[in-house]
């Protein structure tokens, strides 16, 4: 596969990448600008340098669909957007990003349909609401979505417009809900608080997660490799799938960590407010219709991110510029 990545700078984006690279496939990088440092965390010098970089708005119909031309694009996964902290600040450009420029991509897809074969994009959870708003019990893809931020409702617009690509111009796509994605490169948004105490723990400082409850926890090499999986499964349709993990509350969550290592015990700590977004999500559909790759236990996920946080910091490669002032 020749596979295009918008956003895929962030921490989704680089682990597939890393996937990708490890098949003998190709990855090319879509983005306003070169941002390597996730991925220098992530990836070799080597495999780095076989990543090439294009220039480009996501929002720039004809940039993209020059850059599936020249680079002969046979797939393309679409992780570009701002998340709920931006788009709460400045709704505008969050459409902007978010709905505007994932129509873009549609629209170049529809283009090189023959020669792209598939689109895979990154929904959300927050397309759901709170979960005094459900029935008890695991809720399949389907049950009413009802998002509490503007983030949430850019991706129910995008799910739709995905659905209306397929039935005016049988243009296939997948859309993933991930939910609270850890591991190492997750180091930005609501949820990314868990990763950031699991380094924090590394470094053997104190760290508080702001919010209690429970989530959906997901380790980040099981979130990419279902991206993979998606871009090659046999599939005809427009369908977005729930992801599912380790649905835990907190005080799991920090059992998980003190079992991995016990100092987590007197350094990390939470809090009680519940994030208002269904956490118990039914996978089976994304199961039953594409099949999917074993998924890592949660302590096992927390025990390779804290080893791998762990390493690069003794090799002098650990960035902890999100944790400064915590």
């Amino acid at each position: 596969m020749r596979v295009l990545l918008t956003g895929g700078y962030g921490c989704i984006g680089s682990w597939i990448v890393r996937f990708l690279l490890e098949r003998g496939d190709r990855a090319f990088i879509y983005d306003l600008k070169e941002d390597t440092r996730r991925m220098k965390q992530i990836l070799s010098a080597e495999q780095l340098r076989n990543v090439p970089f294009i220039q480009g708005d996501v929002t720039d119909l004809a940039g993209l669909k020059s850059a599936m031309k020249q680079y002969e694009i046979t797939h393309v996964v679409h992780l570009a957007g701002l998340q709920v902290p931006v788009c709460r600040a400045n709704p505008i450009l969050g459409a902007q990003v978010n709905v505007v420029g994932t129509l873009c991509v549609f629209e170049a897809m529809r283009e090189a349909q023959g020669q792209v074969q598939r689109l895979v994009y990154a929904s959300s959870a927050a397309v759901f609401g709170p979960p005094e708003a459900y029935p008890a019990g695991r809720l399949n893809d389907d049950v009413p979505l009802k998002p509490t931020t503007q983030y949430g409702y850019f991706k129910c617009c995008n799910e739709g417009n995905a659905r209306i690509y397929f039935q005016d111009h049988a243009l296939s796509s997948i859309g993933l809900r991930p939910w609270t994605v850890y591991g190492v490169g997750r180091d930005f948004g609501m949820t990314s608080e868990p990763t950031k105490a699991i380094k924090s723990l590394a470094l053997g400082r104190p760290y508080h997660i702001t919010y209690g409850g429970w989530q959906d926890l997901q380790y980040v090499e099981d979130v990419a490799n279902v991206f993979i999986r998606c871009l090659e499964a046999p599939y005809n349709g427009a369908k977005s799938y729930n992801l599912r993990g380790d649905v835990v509350d907190l005080p799991a969550f920090h059992r998980a960590l003190c079992e991995v290592d016990p100092a987590a015990a007197k350094l990390i700590t939470h809090g009680e407010r519940q994030i208002a977004i269904a956490y118990d999500l039914d996978d089976s559909a994304l199961q039953r219709d594409v099949g999917l790759p074993p998924k890592t236990p949660l302590v096992e996920g927390i025990r390779r991110t804290l080893t791998q946080f762990k390493q690069l910091q003794a090799e002098g490669r650990l960035d902890t510029s999100e944790l400064e002032g915590q």
